[in-house]
């Protein structure tokens, strides 16, 4: 069962908003709208996506586990792209799994509609392209900052994307969880989130960092943060990573998979 999207969900997605209404026409009966709960996982590594997802709201970290059992987030994803990229650079399986950082929605597209629609070598192909372009500098720029930038200047960085790709000034995000991601001790976390506080800018409490000072949580952060937000904001036409304000409203469609039964990235049973 399907379900057609209006067209005024296309435009919380910045990266299908950004598409010409021939676009939008073509795939609109193809997406299934979907929920995305807070820590769930979509897909794990070397599998095979079935269908990509376009974050409507929400954001969603993709995490590298390596063999001893470490991890940390290589990248971030919110309603300015896509999850799956793989499907249409030809490598079908995913190297990283996908956790939901902070619950929402989205909009899922089959692998074989999204491949249809990139292999046309119109607008969607070159703004996928772009927006690959974007990711691989977000990946490359964030394994540098985990290596050389303090904890502190590593979670204003976090806090500060994430705050980018979501509504109003609070970012759900736990400690436990941030340290996860950064790849570092709760600990560290910890007093880094303290210095943040006692400087004034953010405040704590269980499960979320509601930011109070924008500009003085920047000037802790690395240069990375900027670095990152440039490039996507020069490649990609409609850049969607300034979510900081009203909060944003909930779609109006049923959700045809709940969070449980969620497959996007996963193979059909």
């Amino acid at each position: 069962m399907r379900l057609a999207a209006p067209a005024t969900l296309l435009a919380q997605s910045s990266l299908l908003a950004a598409l010409p209404p021939d676009v939008h026409e073509r795939l609109l009966p193809h997406f299934s709208l979907v929920e995305l709960a807070a820590g769930q996982e979509l897909g794990t590594p070397h599998s095979g996506p079935a269908r990509a997802l376009f974050p409507l709201s929400g954001v969603v970290s993709l995490v590298q586990q390596l063999p001893d059992g470490d991890s940390g987030q290589v990248a971030m994803v919110g309603r300015e792209g896509l999850l799956g990229l793989p499907l249409v650079m030809g490598g079908d399986a995913m190297p990283t799994r996908g956790v939901v950082q902070c619950a929402g929605y989205g909009l899922a597209l089959s692998r074989e509609r999204l491949v249809e629609e990139f292999e046309r070598s119109g607008p969607f192909m070159r703004h996928l392209l772009r927006y690959t372009q974007a990711m691989i500098t977000q990946i490359s720029l964030l394994v540098v900052c985990n290596r050389h930038h303090s904890i502190e200047q590593q979670l204003s960085r976090l806090i500060l994307m994430s705050l980018d790709r979501v509504h109003g000034h609070e970012v759900p995000l736990t400690q436990e969880f941030a340290a996860r991601l950064l790849g570092v001790r709760r600990e560290g976390v910890t007093e880094a989130s303290g210095r943040l506080r006692e400087a004034g800018s953010v405040a704590c409490r269980r499960g979320v960092f509601a930011v109070q000072d924008r500009k003085a949580l920047e000037s802790r952060a690395c240069s990375c943060y900027h670095a990152v937000k440039s490039e996507y904001a020069r490649l990609l036409p409609v850049h969607c990573t300034e979510g900081h304000g009203a909060a944003a409203p909930r779609p109006a469609l049923p959700v045809l998979q709940p969070a449980p039964a969620w497959g996007a990235l996963a193979p059909a049973a």
